[in-house]
């Protein structure tokens, strides 16, 4: 190494290891130094899990990528480390002792000790064996809540960097197009604003931990054609502008993550890993973007073998290297010796992997990862004996009471009542007929991505590593003095018919009779809901829809419980059943919510984050459709749903007053103030959840009928009272005119105060009077939503 660039004032300190120097010069140095090939492999990770006795990670084998050889790969350096925790069941303690053995390894092998950057999955809590496994980003949505939702993300942050984990695979911020689509459960909900909220607010939570937050996947995932998993995206400019990417303009604004996973999506022939106006233009060049882009997995090779757009690996790794990929994951397959073959020909300039390897180290460098005191033992692990593993083993708890009690806040706040006849809440009923076949199994409440069904199960002979009550378990402890009887009447997806009349005859004898359906978590296949488990209609999963319909033929009330990752049609239920209870995949803690909203000791206050059909076969359709998305006469197929979004009861009820707004016109850079009151006329304490939607009756082009631009949670106690004030800036009526530019033009607006999208409570007219005005990025993204102090009458 060059002795010029050692620290003036620091001897044998290289002034890329020194914190006193501004990181740029830090950077710039360290890249000076390095050869090509030291550079590239700061450019890709590999796969790995971590050791369950404490020694050194092994590579991780998978049928889409080469046996990676470490001992040639360490000399020259590696980027990151994908996923040491969530490939195989680990203890924490022994997994961080693994992760650090294997980055001293790293630092020391390099000519440069630089370690690598750890990532791993964080969906619905850190993807370990034995971490808090939260409720699912649908339920998320459910909450309408980003204040816990913040607080959530910032206990998993803790947790990983503990650890010694670096980087979260976290949010999803794709918006629900088609609720066919398996991954439905991974995305918060059908609306831009819903999800832009939630998702940043996951954001600043992850990033407070000093986790760098991912936001995925960039752009258009969810649009997939049909539902089905990387199909193509059928998407014109204005839907990708006005629906698609807000959510990432909004957390980029306003999280400041780190950074951002390119999608498999290709929209209009052109793969999200490949569009450098994506990822290079609009990203950085206009939003200002400065961390790092990651590939998802094998993106880069999909270039290749998925799209066609690459003849060889080489070529791939030019291609997506100039859009803007900065980092090849889940481990090397271009970006190393190919990427290195792209420069020596021409095809991709040095100065491009320069300015990927700026990011990355760049990003390394205020983790401390360059810093000469830089220690790869991490906190969990302060003072304990490393040279002794085995009395490491249980150190670490990734699921403490706090973590449980958040979960379960999470959990409560995310069920949705959606129907009642006064059934509920339940009371002391003497005998509980427990039906269906999520009544008495506990991986129900599970996501995907939550270890034990993302990994776990391929692990068969290993432990669950948390409690997971089963609903049966959780109504046994709330009702400890029922008589419970439970049926499974048929499996989730076999078809079996046998157990109907076992079922019916359990409900017969029943006060009141509980069916549990819904989901199996699941990849590729291997679930009704999950990465690859795509469905061609919303009718429940295999007879399960048949159990339903012959609980409903009996006389005893039945209420409906749904333990899913996406929404169903219901067919009678939806007049017939006693009352419907909607809980998205809620976490460990999810039955136990579930139960306190079945007896009353929880008043549920969740609220749709996605629409429930009507029919199985009406899709895709969201409440954002413009007019001739909506039923009309001229079809024959009626989209209208059984259950609006933002929809959901409460056990109390709300009184919306007083409309007052300080001035029905402003001008096109102005705003609109509104105030009104609700009141809690019921007899127990509740929270409602206010909805702000705004309708353009005349534009220039077409818009949705109404879309969501603020909300609050509201809680008030029996005849309590709130005044609310809200501002609507007229930023908020832009969309993306006919030159393609984003613009707020003069005209009428409806303003609906709403308790759901179907339930307006409130509306005004009001006028944006001036003219027409561009507005670009820094434009106001919220409606606010102020609460005065709670009075009585």
């Amino acid at each position: 190494m060059n002795a010029t660039v050692a620290a003036e004032d620091t001897p044998g300190v290289f002034l890329w290891n020194d914190p006193t120097v501004p990181v740029t010069a830090r950077v710039d140095a360290l890249i000076d130094a390095m050869t090509l090939q030291e550079k590239t492999a700061q450019l890709y990770g590999v796969w790995v899990g971590a050791s369950d006795q404490g020694d050194e990670v092994a590579p991780h084998q998978h049928d889409m990528e080469e046996a990676v050889d470490l001992d040639t790969l360490l000399p020259f350096g590696l980027g990151q480390l994908t996923r040491p925790f969530g490939t195989v069941p680990v203890d924490p303690a022994l997994g961080a002792l693994s992760l650090a053995r294997t980055q001293t390894r790293i630092a020391a092998t390099n000519r440069f000790n630089i370690p690598a950057l750890a990532h791993d999955e964080c969906l619905a809590g850190f993807a370990a064996w034995g971490a808090t496994v939260y409720p699912v980003p649908l339920s998320w949505g459910a909450t309408f809540d980003p204040d816990t939702v913040r607080r959530m993300a910032a206990a998993i942050g803790r947790d990983m960097r503990a650890v010694g984990v670096h980087q979260g695979l976290a949010p999803v911020l794709d918006v629900v197009r088609d609720a066919r689509w398996g991954r439905v459960e991974e995305a918060i909900g059908e609306d831009p604003y819903l999800v832009g909220t939630l998702g940043t607010a996951y954001v600043q939570g992850l990033e407070s931990a000093g986790i760098v937050a991912t936001l995925k996947h960039f752009a258009g995932y969810s649009a997939s054609r049909a539902g089905r998993n990387l199909a193509p995206a059928s998407v014109g400019p204005r839907e990708r502008a006005d629906v698609l990417l807000p959510p990432f303009e909004m957390a980029i604004r306003e999280g400041r993550p780190r950074s951002v996973m390119s999608a498999y999506t290709d929209t209009d022939g052109m793969p999200s890993a490949a569009d450098e106006d994506l990822l290079t233009g609009l990203l950085r060049d206009t939003w200002g973007f400065d961390g790092t882009v990651v590939a998802d997995y094998f993106a880069i090779a999909f270039l290749k073998t998925l799209h066609g757009i690459a003849a060889d690996w080489a070529g791939a790794a030019a291609t997506a290297l100039r859009a803007g990929v900065d980092v090849e994951l889940p481990s090397v397959k271009t970006y190393g010796a190919p990427l290195a073959d792209a420069v020596a020909d021409g095809r991709v300039p040095e100065a491009a992997v320069d300015r990927a390897l700026r990011r990355i180290l760049t990003q390394k460098a205020v983790l401390g990862l360059l810093d000469p005191d830089w220690n790869p033992v991490p906190t969990a692990l302060d003072g304990a004996d490393l040279d002794d593993p085995a009395a490491l083993r249980g150190r670490i708890d990734l699921d403490g009471a706090d973590n449980r009690a958040l979960a379960r806040t999470v959990a409560e706040e995310a069920v949705v009542l959606l129907r009642n006849d006064g059934t509920l809440p339940l009371g002391r009923p003497r005998r509980i007929a427990l039906l269906g076949p999520n009544a008495d199994e506990p991986t129900a409440v599970l996501g995907c991505y939550s270890f034990p069904q993302h990994i776990g199960v391929r692990h068969p002979g290993t432990p669950l590593g948390i409690e997971l009550p089963t609903l049966r378990d959780a109504l046994a402890a709330e009702f400890p003095d029922a008589e419970i009887t439970v049926a499974r009447g048929t499996g989730i997806d076999d078809g079996d018919l046998s157990g109907l009349h076992e079922a019916a005859r359990a409900a017969r004898e029943a006060d009141v009779a509980l069916v549990v359906l819904g989901d199996r978590a699941g990849l590729f296949g291997r679930g009704t809901s999950g990465e690859g488990c795509d469905v061609a209609t919303l009718a429940l999963p295999g007879a399960q829809q048949q159990l339903l319909d012959t609980l409903l033929d009996q006389e005893t009330p039945l209420v409906t419980v749904l333990l899913a990752g996406r929404p169903y049609a219901l067919g009678r239920a939806v007049r017939e059943s006693a009352a419907i209870v909607q809980s998205f995949f809620p976490g460990e803690e999810g039955t136990h919510a579930i139960a306190g909203v079945l007896s009353g000791r929880t008043n549920p206050s969740g609220r749709l984050p996605v629409s429930v059909p009507r029919g199985p076969g009406s899709q895709p359709a969201t409440y954002l459709g413009a007019r001739l998305a909506h039923a009309s006469e001229v079809s024959s197929i009626d989209p209208t749903p059984a259950f609006a979004f933002g929809h959901g009861l409460s056990y109390t009820r709300f009184e919306w007053t007083d409309l007052v707004v300080d001035a029905h016109e402003a001008p096109t850079d102005g705003e609109f103030i509104l105030a009104f009151t609700v009141r809690n006329t019921g007899g127990r304490s509740g929270t409602e959840v206010v909805q702000v939607y705004l309708h353009d009756p005349v534009a220039s082009v077409v818009q949705p009928v109404q879309r969501l631009i603020g909300y609050a949670r509201v809680a008030l106690e029996p005849d309590e009272a709130r005044r609310l004030r809200v501002t609507v800036p007229a930023d908020l009526a832009s969309f993306t005119g006919r030159d393609g530019r984003r613009v707020v033009e003069p005209g009428d607006l409806d303003v609906r105060l709403a308790a759901s999208s179907a339930d307006p409570r409130l509306t005004v007219r009001v006028t944006l009077t001036g003219a027409e005005r561009h507005v670009d990025h820094t434009r106001r993204l919220h409606a606010t939503v102020e609460q005065e102090p709670a009075a009585r009458a």
